[in-house]
């Protein structure tokens, strides 16, 4: 049985999809105005794994992925710059739209680039915010018919004393929350949380570049409004699945619980699911922190990016995660470990064993860690100990670690046994030769003519290992 945990709960539920077989999942994408960190990365790693799973657990999956490109202001709430015209500032770029565009595409093309350095599996659709207006303003028509929007000269906004069970995703304290505690003082707002579906082009917003035509005059969608309106349009009035950063939960989620509910009159989504942060020494990481850590920057240091993805296993998604240099190099030792394993379980046992008993047991062992909300670190250990087994055949163990990889996604299928060339195999043996003789000097002129042809060696205890880098 696989069980999730449920933020809306705060406790693991048996997981059954609303329509039998099928999964339908929503994940918040970026906002394109800046290179993605690998703390956001982090969190796109726990829904692929999250999809992975699913799929182990034979459930089709429908998956829709958004990108913000307009209406994401520096406050998450309803205050300061947009984020993609400061993206424009940021770069000297002319203020129009067509500069937001070109913005945009160029931060989702980055994205995708670091998607598929992770071998994270893209959704089935991207949506992009600038072009579901229609689908947006519709939802606030009907909020508004259903009594839970108010207009002002400034915005619309969402009515939150309406909904009584508001603060229950996030279970925030209402009464404790006083005016400006999460959004800027605004006179004609009613409450304290109240957040805009709609914002007019007046005061700070008043020259937006990006602006639309509405029954509320010109003006663009608050961030909020978008998600809601996608993630039904493709996944119907009610879907399985809604994941996050944990820090979507106080505002962003929270409030697009609370749009569902006013314009559907019941929630929308049945499991709420967040990643936790990655964190440094010095707290977690952010944009506006001014701490972030690029992937492509890890790779031009010589880092493999699936360490990075190994690394993130070893910890549960609920929990945070410490990133450091040295804990990457670690990572990056031991996936190398397990390629190597996997190259050595591609030759056969003189004596080929095969276990069945054991053999189910492991695959028993591993479906009950990852169907216990995604517990990747034990089924990793699993792994490990599944390489070392002497009960099982290499063939059998290479098999089974290739099976598990359908969850871990490590490309353990595209590790092949390295072949020896006759001209490697003669300068080993005369290195050897060398060596017997203790003449370490030629011995080592003969190891660096080896590494010119584009093998290593390692000289271990149980022989002399080659290795291609």
């Amino acid at each position: 049985m696989l069980k999730l945990y449920n933020t809306l709960s705060r406790k693991k539920e048996a997981f059954k999809p609303l329509k039998k077989g099928l999964v339908r999942l929503y994940t918040c994408g970026i906002t394109a105005y800046w290179f993605p960190h690998i703390g956001n990365l982090r969190t796109y790693l726990f829904e692929d794994i999250l999809k992975r799973v699913l799929k182990y657990n034979n459930f089709k999956v429908k998956h829709v992925m958004n990108i913000t490109d307009v209406g994401h202001l520096t406050s998450d709430a309803d205050t300061g710059e947009d984020k993609m015209i400061k993206a424009l500032k940021r770069e000297g770029k002319e203020l129009n739209e067509k500069s937001i565009l070109e913005i945009a595409n160029l931060y989702t093309k980055a994205f995708k680039k670091d998607l598929k350095n992770l071998n994270i599996i893209e959704p089935d659709i991207w949506c992009k915010a600038t072009e579901h207006i229609k689908e947006q303003i519709d939802m606030v028509k009907k909020l508004f018919k259903n009594n839970y929007a108010y207009e002002t000269d400034e915005a619309v906004y969402f009515d939150t004393s309406k909904l009584k069970d508001y603060a229950k995703l996030a279970k925030l304290d209402l009464k404790g929350l006083r005016e400006g505690a999460r959004t800027q003082k605004r006179i004609n707002k009613k409450n304290p949380t109240d957040f805009a579906l709609w914002l007019k082009l007046v005061g700070e917003h008043k020259n937006h570049i990006m602006n639309w035509n509405s029954p509320w005059g010109k003006g663009f969608p608050g961030w909020h409004i978008e998600c809601s309106a996608m993630s039904i349009k493709y996944l119907g009035k009610q879907f399985d699945i809604h994941c996050g950063g944990i820090d979507h939960i106080p505002v962003h989620h929270t409030n697009e619980r609370a749009q569902n509910i006013g314009a559907l009159g019941s929630p929308a989504v049945n499991f709420w699911m967040h990643g936790e942060f990655l964190i440094l020494k010095k707290g977690r990481m952010g944009k506006s922190e001014g701490n972030i850590v690029i992937l492509n920057e890890l790779i031009k240091k010589g880092f493999n990016p699936l360490a990075y993805r190994y690394l993130t296993l070893n910890a549960h998604y609920r929990s945070k995660l410490t990133f450091s240099l040295k804990t990457l190099e670690s990572a990056q030792n031991a996936l190398e470990n397990l390629y190597e394993k996997i190259r050595n379980l591609q030759t056969k046992n003189k004596k080929q064993k095969t276990d069945k008993k054991k053999l189910n047991e492991y695959k028993n062992k591993f479906l009950e860690h990852i169907n216990n909300d995604l517990n990747i670190p034990k089924a990793l250990a699993l792994a490990w100990d599944l390489t070392k087994d002497k009960n099982l055949s290499n063939k059998e163990k290479y098999k089974l670690l290739l099976d598990f990889d359908k969850v871990f996604g490590l490309k353990l299928s595209e590790i092949k046994e390295i072949k020896i060339p006759q001209k490697i195999k003669t300068l080993l043996k005369a290195r050897e030769n060398y060596r017997k003789q203790d003449d370490w000097k030629k011995a080592d002129e003969t190891r660096k003519q080896i590494e010119k042809l584009g093998y290593k060696i390692e000289d271990t205890k149980q022989g002399v290992k080659v290795k291609k880098p």
